[in-house]
């Protein structure tokens, strides 16, 4: 593989990181994911212009950082995913201990990618609820979006206007969606949280 930067991952909220903590073979690299602020999700892309051997994707692995450094038998990493062409980025839930995460993107060949991506898909089928929260489907969050704004603005109701007809002050939707943008950069996921 090249020498130059191959792939970036971003935590959310935090900085670009391009360059690997180290390359244990010539096809695998690890990433250290920053310790300092709490993060719940990450994009893993491909620089532009990296283009990866024909017939071969991308496999994301998550391991403890302590468990990438004290491990004699090698890091128990999970497989989170893949990309490659077509699908030049990802991004995946995480949940941050206190020791901190590492990241490895592996190139391997596709045929291998696909079996791990059938098992994974099979996995989250058979335990919905294990390792992250079931995405609402679009419906859904729509509901919860205008439901958080109906509660908001609701508050504001009272004053009638022509005709008898409650009316909320313009003012009023502007700073539900400040709160409401404010909310969704601290935790992209509250909606997703929220029970029916």
């Amino acid at each position: 593989m090249s020498s130059s930067p191959l792939f970036g991952i971003v935590p959310a909220g935090q900085p670009l990181i391009t360059e690997p903590a180290s390359t244990p073979s010539p096809t695998s690299l690890l990433y250290s994911l920053p310790t300092t602020k709490h993060f719940s999700h990450i994009v893993v892309f491909m620089l532009p212009g990296i283009a990866l051997p024909p017939g071969t994707a991308a496999a994301i692995y998550l391991a403890a950082a302590s468990d990438v450094a004290n491990s004699g038998s090698g890091p128990n990493f999970k497989f989170l995913g893949a990309i490659g062409p077509g699908k030049e980025s990802a991004m995946f839930k995480v949940t941050a201990g206190e020791s901190g995460l590492m990241i490895g993107v592996s190139v391997e060949s596709e045929d291998a990618i696909a079996s791990q991506l059938q098992m994974l898909a099979a996995n989250k089928a058979s335990n919905p609820g294990s390792g992250s929260v079931a995405q609402p489907g679009t419906v859904v969050l729509a509901q919860r979006i205008i439901q958080n704004a109906f509660n908001f603005l609701s508050s504001f109701s009272g004053a009638a206007g022509p005709g008898g007809v409650e009316v909320v002050p313009l003012k009023a939707f502007e700073d539900w969606w400040r709160k409401f943008e404010s909310r969704i950069r601290s935790d992209p996921s509250f909606l997703e949280k929220q029970s029916d």
